[in-house]
C-alpha cells in the first residue's frame, strides 16, 4: 500500500489540503472542532511526515545513524558491542533520540547507506565505529556536511569528533606486567589489520618487545571471530617454542583460546599466561578467571551518545573526547611461567 499523504486526508474530511496543513503543524487558521477531526483521521490512516518534507521545513529526525559493515555471526556474540549499543541508546534516549542501526556487508555498501540516509534526512547525525588506517569513509562524512562523530583514534579520522582510549597505552601495561612475571615469548592474538586501534596494538608491542628485549612478539590478525582465535592460538601453541603469555584483542577470542589450551594439555596458568583485551561476564566466569584490560563499556557508550547530542545541537562544534584508559585487571589466568621455560 502506498503511504497515506494530506492530500487523501483532506478528502477523507472534507476539507482543504491547506486546512490539513495547518492542523498538522499546529499552526493557526482552522478550527478546533475541524483540527481534531483532522488529527484522529491522520492517525486512522497511519500518516507520518515525508523525510523529505522534514528536512526542507529545517525538523530533525530525532534520529542518529551507526552502520557497521562487519559479519552480524561475530557481533551477535560480542559483548563489547552489546556493552557499547547499550549505553549509547541509553544516552540518546534520555533526549527521546532513537538509534537506527543497519549492518551491511562492506564499506561500500556503508558509505552508501550514508549517502541515502542523509538524501532522505533519516537520520540528524552518524556514529562510525571501527576506524580504519586512512579511512574511506571519513572523506565521504565530510562531504555530506551531517553531524558525525568516530569511535577510535587519536588522530585519522580528519575533521570529524572523536571518543577514543589509548589502546596503545593499554597493550604496553599489559606487557609490561607479563614481562614482570618473567614472560620472555608473547603473543598477540589481534583483530582485524585494516582497525586504527589494531595496529596501535600491534605497535605497540612491537616496540616494547625492542626495549625489554623479549624473545619472540608475534602479533596474528583474525576476524574477531571465536573460530579464529582458537585456530590461532592452535597454531601458536604447536610451535617448537611456543608462546609463554598470549594477548587477545577480545574476551570472546580469549575464552576461545583458553578452550584450545586446555584441549592441549597446555595448563593456565602455569604454562600459558591469557590476557584479553576486553573485559566482560565471560572472563569472569571462565576457569579460570582471565585477567582483562578493564572499563566501563556501558559508560563509554553513553559518554558517545553525550557527544554525538552535542554536536547535532552545534553543528560545527568538533570534539576530540579521549576517555579513561583500560585498566588491568589481574585473575586467575596470568602468573610467571613455571615450566619449560628455558626449553
Amino acid at each position: 500500500m502506498r503511504r497515506p499523504t494530506i492530500a487523501d486526508i483532506a478528502e477523507r474530511v472534507g476539507v482543504s489540503k491547506g486546512a490539513v496543513s495547518f492542523a498538522l503543524n499546529g499552526r493557526p487558521g482552522v478550527g478546533e472542532a475541524t483540527r481534531a477531526r483532522i488529527l484522529q483521521v491522520a492517525k486512522e490512516m497511519n500518516w507520518r511526515p515525508h523525510s523529505a518534507a522534514r528536512a526542507l521545513g529545517g525538523a530533525r529526525a530525532e534520529a542518529v545513524g551507526l552502520v557497521i559493515a562487519r559479519p552480524a555471526s561475530t557481533l551477535g556474540v560480542e559483548p563489547f558491542f552489546a556493552q557499547l549499543l547499550s549505553g549509547l541508546q541509553a544516552g540518546l534516549s534520555a533526549q527521546s533520540v532513537a538509534l537506527h542501526l543497519l549492518i551491511v556487508e562492506d564499506v561500500e555498501a556503508e558509505t552508501e547507506v550514508y549517502r541515502e540516509w542523509a538524501s532522505a534526512h533519516r537520520v540528524d547525525g552518524f556514529v562510525m565505529v571501527d576506524l580504519k588506517v586512512r579511512d574511506p569513509r571519513i572523506e565521504v562524512l565530510e562531504d555530506l556536511g551531517v553531524p558525525a562523530v568516530v569511535l577510535g583514534g587519536p588522530g585519522g579520522h580528519g575533521n570529524l569528533s572523536s571518543v577514543w582510549a589509548d589502546d596503545r597505552g593499554a597493550m604496553l601495561s599489559v606487557v609490561d606486567y607479563l614481562a614482570a612475571l618473567g614472560h620472555r615469548r608473547m603473543a598477540h592474538v589481534a583483530g582485524l589489520p585494516a582497525f586504527l586501534h589494531t595496529q596501535r596494538r600491534t605497535r605497540a608491542l612491537r616496540d616494547r618487545a625492542g626495549r625489554l628485549d623479549l624473545e619472540e612478539a608475534v602479533s596474528v590478525h583474525t576476524d574477531f571471530s571465536d573460530s579464529e582465535g582458537a585456530a590461532a592460538t592452535r597454531a601458536l601453541l604447536s610451535r617448537s617454542r611456543r608462546p609463554t603469555a598470549i594477548v587477545y584483542d577480545s574476551d570472546v577470542m580469549a575464552l576461545a583460546g583458553l578452550g584450545v589450551a586446555g584441549e592441549m594439555g597446555v595448563k593456565v596458568p602455569d604454562e600459558l599466561s591469557i590476557v584479553a583485551f576486553d573485559d566482560s561476564v565471560l572472563t569472569r566466569i571462565a576457569h579460570p578467571a582471565i585477567s582483562a584490560l578493564s572499563r566501563d563499556t556501558f559508560a563509554f557508550g553513553k559518554q558517545f551518545a553525550e557527544v554525538m547530542l552535542e554536536v547535532i545541537a552545534e553543528p560545527g562544534l568538533r570534539r576530540d573526547v579521549e576517555t579513561a584508559t583500560p585498566r588491568l585487571v589481574v585473575r586467575e589466568s596470568t602468573a610467571p611461567p613455571r615450566a619449560w621455560q628455558d626449553d
